[in-house]
């Protein structure tokens, strides 16, 4: 118990600090899609600016140095996850939820992220909000900002990282008998992440995406780790994506269509892990588990040859051949049949 522990605060910790972006769109090379609106909820992995910019973290220096140039609130060099699913569904990135009162009405009809570094689908860290309150804001917005029309050419994007399970560890560090009920609360998570995604298609949004845990045994901050913990987290990993596959196939019959699609993090993630130029156009990138950002605070030569960019989240480049290799699948499931 102590192991399993210690191993998963390990993991999480940095998940559960992690804040994102103020960002721009990628440039918007295609004409519009039919799919005009993207939704936002989650974590790091996919927050566009709600996060306070207090020059620390990824507000700091060197966060953002490939784009735009400066600290941006991306836990990356640059562009993220929304960035380029945005760019693939041919929609304009949305205003953030913080910025929602500067934007005028133009910008706002691109969506909206309500996603917040460090998340989860129940509390996490203290006035950090979770799933269910970054929902209860969208439904705020509905009738005012957004009409059932929008919703009807939107699609949702939902990230659920790992954040909820860090704070599970943290509760019961000193009670490691309730650790035995890991699974039950991975279970609990899941089942309420089925909740909300229900609650998100009955608002109106007729398409949901979202993204399977990644193989974090590849992430830097364990990737030295013993075999042992290696396959510990793999096991972790695979019984949430399992779980996720199911609550995925039944609301989809639910709803006799297929409304809810998951982006195959993991399969990709280990596709782009494992590619020694197989695939066409994605980097063949070296020392996968070695970030461009070390511990020292010192940065690579050259951020696009590098993976991840610090102990957990991946480089632009990263993103990038991630986005490559799911580029059809998303297309196929998430944008509107001819």
């Amino acid at each position: 118990m102590k192991l399993l522990a210690s191993l998963l605060l390990f993991i999480f910790s940095s998940l559960l600090f992690g804040g994102v972006v103020v960002a721009e769109s990628l440039n918007q090379k295609h004409p519009f899609s039919g799919r005009n609106k993207l939704f936002v909820f989650g974590d790091s992995y996919v927050d566009i600016g709600n996060t306070k910019p207090d020059g620390t973290g990824a507000w700091a220096v060197p966060y953002g140095i490939t784009y735009p140039g400066k600290p941006s609130g991306r836990f990356s060099d640059g562009h993220i996850s929304t960035d380029f699913l945005a760019q693939l569904l041919r929609i304009k990135l949305p205003v953030t939820y913080a910025k929602k009162d500067d934007a005028d009405k133009t910008r706002l009809q691109y969506g909206m992220s309500f996603a917040y570094g460090g998340t989860g689908v129940f509390d996490t860290y203290a006035n950090y909000p979770n799933m269910t309150a970054q929902i209860n804001l969208f439904e705020q917005l509905l009738g005012n900002v957004y009409s059932p029309s929008d919703l009807s050419s939107s699609v949702a994007l939902v990230s659920v990282a790992g954040n909820d399970y860090i704070t599970f560890i943290l509760a019961n560090l000193k009670d490691p008998a309730k650790l035995l009920g890991f699974k039950t609360f991975i279970s609990q998570v899941v089942n309420q992440t089925e909740l909300n995604l229900r609650k998100i298609h009955t608002l109106g949004v007729k398409k949901i995406a979202i993204p399977s845990l990644t193989p974090l045994w590849y992430i830097p901050k364990i990737a030295n780790s013993s075999l042992i913990i290696k396959v510990i987290v793999q096991d972790l990993v695979e019984f949430h994506n399992g779980l996720l596959q199911k609550s995925v196939v039944k609301l989809n019959k639910e709803n006799n269509h297929s409304a809810f699609t998951i982006i195959d993090y993991y399969n990709t993630f280990l596709a782009v892990f494992n590619n020694k130029g197989e695939i066409p156009g994605i980097p063949t990138f070296q020392n996968i588990s070695i970030p461009c950002l070390g511990d020292d605070g010192k940065v690579c030569d050259d951020p696009k040859s590098a993976f991840f960019w610090d102990g957990i989240h991946p480089t632009q480049e990263g993103w990038k051949a991630v986005y490559k290799v799911l580029r059809h699948n998303i297309t196929a499931a998430l944008m509107p049949k001819a």
